[in-house]
């Protein structure tokens, strides 16, 4: 039976889901459809909607109604502007299957990084170095006007963009005992930070810094760069949507090739979408097939996973807002 899916949210992020998974459909490699849209301006609802032949719809309380239907929800990260929020909406996708889009966590690079660390392969990580840069997401084609605004974003560059190195951070590493952060507001947004500089500690010794831009560069668009140190390695990528990874130990350097599933050339995607479309496929591709039953249940990342890099974010906010003092991330 194909999947009924009602989309919710218009911009970027949502045509970039709406047109995936209408690659999706059209490649036959899902049975699901979308079936309704909505978004708070009704042109672009509508506008959505058109190539999906769905109906463009004003009411949203029948989307809310999802959890209390035990319907699956794909819900974008972060889950809401503030931590309560986040716990809230967490502890209600909890009761039904879902997913949330941190996508990273699908992206081949990383897969290829963390199965090194995982397996020990070159030793125990030392020291983590990660820098996520994006020009400002109100220009160019994101031209998403809300993320200037902190009463609906709930934050600037660390929140909105880098909760996905904060998640990817855990994943590689483990959660951190402490963070110590600053954040500054440069082009005069109140609330948007548009830089931060985190450093986390690990229960191991461990350490990782991060470093989120946003910046005015609008040739550059978002670039990811991490290193990751170990006692008998050196780990690192520039692209953080295909690879590849590369390697350094005392036998000289190498690379992993790192490779999006074969599957994603059959999407015909246009040169200028098959990026980001490779991205984000795979993620809705798993979720989808977990749906209809011909995978497994969707097993992350879950609300627990961006609930936890919530709360991470959250510390280093409160941390910035300490002029940088140290927070307990976990009990001692």
């Amino acid at each position: 039976m194909t999947v009924r899916i009602g989309l919710v949210g218009c911009g970027h992020i949502g045509f970039i889901h709406s047109y995936t998974l209408l690659r999706l459909r059209r490649a036959g490699l899902v049975d699901a459809a979308v079936t309704a849209t909505y978004a708070t301006a009704p042109a672009r609802a509508e506008a959505f909607a058109g190539p999906h032949d769905a109906p463009a719809c004003t009411d949203l309380d029948a989307y809310l109604a999802a959890v209390e239907r035990n319907l699956a929800v794909f819900c974008e990260k972060p889950l809401a502007p503030d931590l309560a929020a986040c716990e809230r909406v967490a502890a209600l996708l909890a009761r039904v299957p879902h997913q949330v889009g941190l996508v990273l966590r699908h992206v081949p690079v990383f897969q290829a990084a963390a199965a090194a660390l995982v397996e020990g392969r070159y030793g125990r990580a030392l020291a983590a170095v990660f820098r996520d840069d994006q020009y400002f997401p109100i220009l160019g084609y994101y031209a998403s006007a809300w993320r200037a605004d902190v009463t609906r974003a709930g934050g600037g560059t660390l929140l909105e963009h880098s909760i996905h190195d904060v998640d990817v951070l855990r994943w590689l590493l483990g959660d951190p005992t402490s963070v110590r952060a600053t954040v500054a507001s440069r082009f005069g947004y109140p609330g948007i930070d548009d830089v931060a500089g985190l450093t986390l500690t690990f229960a191991d010794g461990a350490v990782a810094n991060l470093t989120s831009v946003w910046h005015q560069i609008l040739t550059r668009g978002s670039s990811r760069r991490l290193e990751v140190f170990c006692e008998d390695g050196l780990l690192w990528l520039d692209d953080d949507q295909v690879g590849p990874l590369h390697v350094e130990t005392s036998d000289g350097a190498t690379t992993i090739p790192t490779e999006p599933p074969a599957w994603v050339e059959g999407l015909d995607t246009p040169p200028a979408l098959a990026r980001v479309v490779a991205e984000y496929a795979p993620a809705s591709r798993a979720f989808l097939d977990a749906c209809t039953g011909t995978g497994v249940a969707p097993s992350g990342p879950d609300a627990a996973t961006a609930l936890a890099a919530h709360r991470l974010v959250d510390a280093a906010y409160r941390s910035a807002d300490a002029g940088g003092e140290v927070i307990a991330t976990l009990p001692r």
